[in-house]
């Protein structure tokens, strides 16, 4: 972890800020600050354009190696990009999953006719993706997984069956990987395969959960003799799990930097109302808001040294850096709260404190998806630190 920025770096970091400013105007500008769908003011057509502008302007594929589409920057530059484009206000990534989930699991994992097939869509921008891993039983203990696939050999496809829950984006998604048990008999870790399977077709439901907060950016997947082509999975059949554990290393990668540098701009709505109600005069308060300032640098500098593993593996403090963000952030929603205090409880036309409800409420399930606070203890406890089960 080198936190000193070479003279290259820092001029990257201002071509971002440059193209940002120059971009995120105009017709985008209802995009500024809009963390995803449920966001005040997000809109998925337009989100859909601003992926398309980015594509244009060279900002998709940046840690992709050249011969995949991609421009094969270094680390270093790929980090100051997420941060400098959530500093500028950047939205949230409709193109996120496929970019930076799906498109690494096939570079090392897929076909050269996958990856000739799927990655320029990503690349460009036209092609949006959704994760099919949850279901209503195998959500934090995904080696649960129900979701049944067969191969069809007389007109070589798998027709797939099963449920998949929690997942983010699919109403506006083209295409699911969707894990699935493929082996009869088969229990746990064995005998699954992780398919590529396109969403408009028959056989394929789609039913948003809506939340608390408003928004439905999650949905229930219904696959009830779905199809997809017999050559559409990801590595061998039947080994689909160490892929699926393949494509979640890649979602802790430098996006990361990306969430930190939107939970400082969640910080800062925090402080600016602090200020301009007077919470800022109590010293709890203060001490809260300048400890909440303390946890947000300790998470940026873990994620670094993580990022920073000179070996390129995934070391053991990794496993820490789901629980500490989510618990993070809880706190930080619950900040928010008490510095508007009563005048909390009232809903305003005001879209800073649109956001600040939006991050009490949302922040209630940080500690609860993408693996919950025991099943992060779980995990630091067996693989971080060797314990036995």
């Amino acid at each position: 972890m080198n936190l000193h920025e070479s003279p290259e770096e820092r001029s990257f970091r201002t071509e971002v800020q440059d193209w940002m400013r120059a971009h995120l105007r105009g017709e985008f500008e209802p995009l500024r600050d809009c963390h995803g769908p449920g966001a005040p003011g997000f809109d998925a057509a337009l989100a859909r354009r601003w992926e398309q502008r980015l594509a244009e302007g060279g900002w998709v594929g940046l840690g992709w190696p050249r011969e995949a589409g991609g421009r094969a920057l270094p680390l270093g530059q790929q980090l100051i990009f997420h941060e400098e484009y959530a500093r500028c206000g950047g939205p949230g990534r409709l193109g996120h999953i496929g970019e930076q989930l799906l498109a690494p699991t096939l570079i090392a994992h897929g076909t050269p006719e996958q990856r000739a097939r799927f990655l320029p869509g990503i690349r460009a921008g036209t092609e949006y993706w959704a994760q099919g891993y949850s279901e209503p039983g195998a959500g934090s203990d995904l080696a649960n997984v129900r979701t049944r696939a067969r191969l069809d050999p007389a007109r070589g496809e798998w027709v797939i069956d099963g449920q998949k829950v929690w997942t983010s984006w699919a109403h506006e998604s083209d295409w699911i990987f969707v894990l699935a048990r493929t082996e009869e008999g088969s229990s746990r870790h064995q005998g699954l395969t992780l398919l590529l399977v396109p969403l408009e077709q028959p056989g394929v439901a789609i039913r948003p959960i809506h939340q608390m907060t408003g928004s439905a950016e999650f949905n229930e997947v219904f696959l009830d003799g779905a199809r997809t082509e017999a050559s559409l999975h990801l590595g061998a059949p039947g080994q689909g799990w160490k892929v699926a554990m393949a494509l979640l290393g890649f979602e802790r990668g430098v996006s990361t930097l990306g969430q930190q540098a939107h939970f400082r701009h969640e910080l800062d709505l925090v402080i600016a109302a602090a200020r301009a109600n007077g919470a800022a005069r109590d010293p709890l308060l203060r001490q809260r808001i300048a400890q909440a300032a303390q946890g947000l640098a300790m998470l940026r500098h873990h994620a670094l040294r993580v990022l920073g593993a000179r070996d390129g593996t995934q070391p053991p403090e990794a496993y820490t850096a789901k629980y500490a963000w989510s618990n993070w952030r809880r706190e930080l929603g619950r900040l928010a709260m008490d510095v508007l205090g009563a005048d909390g409880d009232v809903i305003r036309d005001d879209p800073d404190r649109q956001r600040l409800h939006l991050l009490w409420l949302g922040s209630r399930a940080d500690t609860i998806y993408a693996g919950t606070n025991e099943i992060q203890l779980n995990l630091i406890a067996e693989r971080a630190l060797g314990m036995p089960r």
